[in-house]
């Protein structure tokens, strides 16, 4: 038996899946429709899907034969994205979970939720017990951004431009205020001592 080429893209509700199969004759053409299974026939062409990646209405679920391909509309019974076609991942609306390593069931099962809250409020009194003044070092990366975003607003459009320029022609990591200079010509990377620059593709 043949098998066919074929590809997808999906939507949160629904997957449509392009069969290649010229000149199809519909009245050849079969597709039948399981919860986790799709196989399609035309003489001794076929292809089987299963196990699904996620369950189908196979009532509302429907095809169409085109002149270069057969185009099948899997209508998805729990909402989200497969990202692939099958897969042996649990069926999150079956009435008994099986439990996978690979990756839980995206609905069903709840975690206790963590109290983020509680924990930030924790983390900032903690901080509030220096000062910059006191250590440069509290705040780390927030107090950094705060501080350049507070030059950043009140720059004139010049300083604005410099800054912009400057900080994505070096890959971040220069950050210039003088738009005189930095107008003139490409702003060079300049890595951290003992550091190598290296651009990924």
């Amino acid at each position: 038996m043949a098998t066919l080429r074929h590809e997808f893209y999906e939507t949160d509700e629904k997957l449509t899946l392009s069969i290649f199969d010229k000149g199809a004759d519909p009245a050849q053409v079969s597709v039948k429709f399981e919860p986790r299974k799709l196989t399609y026939t035309n003489g001794d062409k076929s292809l089987v899907l299963e196990p699904l990646k996620g369950q189908i209405d196979a009532d509302k679920s429907d095809y169409t034969v085109g002149k270069v391909k057969v185009e099948v509309r899997l209508i998805k019974v729990a909402q989200g994205r497969w990202a692939q076609l099958v897969g042996d991942s649990p069926d999150p609306l079956a009435a008994a979970p099986v439990a996978s390593t690979s990756s839980p069931p995206p609905t069903g099962e709840r975690k206790p939720k963590k109290n983020w809250d509680g924990i930030t409020t924790t983390i900032l009194s903690s901080e509030k017990e220096k000062t910059t003044d006191e250590d440069p070092n509290v705040g780390g990366d927030a107090a950094l951004n705060s501080f350049f975003q507070k030059i950043f607003g009140d720059a004139d459009e010049d300083t604005k431009r410099a800054m912009m320029k400057s900080y994505q022609e070096s890959g971040g990591t220069t950050l210039s205020t003088n738009w005189d200079e930095v107008k003139k010509a490409k702003v060079e990377v300049k890595p951290p001592t003992g550091s190598e620059w290296k651009k990924w593709n």
